[in-house]
């Protein structure tokens, strides 16, 4: 199977797991629905359009500064972009609600497949690591030992997956309110660091693009966990 083949399948299999994920949280934990009914297409509409804009521009800008031509796709800037285009949504449409709870789990679950599917596409992918001495050196097919970034992302989300459901389970208030943003500030957090492991180039002070937007998804994570529970215009107190 071609590494184009490989990545589509997995990226197949990474939405295949959140739309499964987001399915059974609607039966169990998730069971209200914050968007009134009219104005849910309009927010799956904002989800994906936000998540394929961000995706595409920040990927890329990113391949760009790092000095390589074409078009690239990220799984950070359709993160980002996706909340930028939800955040605008609601503002517009007066929903005051916070919307973002039950998309934790399948947000980790699918940047854990799907990674695997960057890994597995070899160099062409362009998100693989620099080179290691380390044991567990990824060859991607030129004989060189890399970081295996990708993998260490997967492990890392599966990891909060795994911490979230065990909150949840044990009946966490919190972590079902804010849980969110727990996994978009953890993601954040993991992705900043594991950046200083990739061969991009430096858009500012040393800093990579996906690192710079690390630190605005993380401090949009710590001011909604921060406001949390306060009452807001449109909402009862």
């Amino acid at each position: 199977m071609s590494f184009p083949a490989i990545h589509a399948l997995f990226d197949v299999l990474a939405w295949a797991v959140s739309l499964t994920a987001l399915l059974l949280l609607r039966r169990t934990w998730f069971s209200e629905r914050p968007v009134e009914k009219h104005f849910r297409f309009g927010y799956l509409v904002g989800v994906l359009f936000g998540a394929g804009a961000g995706a595409w521009l920040f990927g890329t800008l990113n391949l760009w500064v790092s000095g390589i031509g074409g078009f690239g796709r990220s799984i950070e800037g359709a993160l980002i972009g996706a909340i930028a285009a939800i955040e605008i949504y609601k503002r517009a449409n007066g929903i005051a609600a916070r919307t973002g709870a039950i998309y934790a789990l399948p947000m980790a679950l699918g940047i854990a497949v799907g990674r695997i599917g960057c890994l597995l596409s070899g160099l062409e992918d362009n998100t693989h690591g620099i080179a290691t001495g380390a044991g567990w050196g990824w060859d991607f097919g030129d004989g060189i030992l890399r970081h295996p970034v990708q993998l260490y992302e997967s492990l890392a989300m599966a990891g909060f997956a795994l911490v979230y459901v065990a909150m949840l389970a044990a009946g966490s208030a919190r972590w079902k309110r804010d849980g969110f943003y727990y996994a978009v500030g953890f993601y954040a957090v993991q992705r900043f660091l594991i950046e200083f492991w990739k061969p991009y180039g430096d858009l500012l002070a040393g800093l990579t693009v996906f690192q710079f937007l690390s630190v605005v998804l993380l401090a949009y994570a710590l001011v909604m966990v921060a406001t949390a529970g306060r009452p807001v215009r449109g909402e009862a107190a």
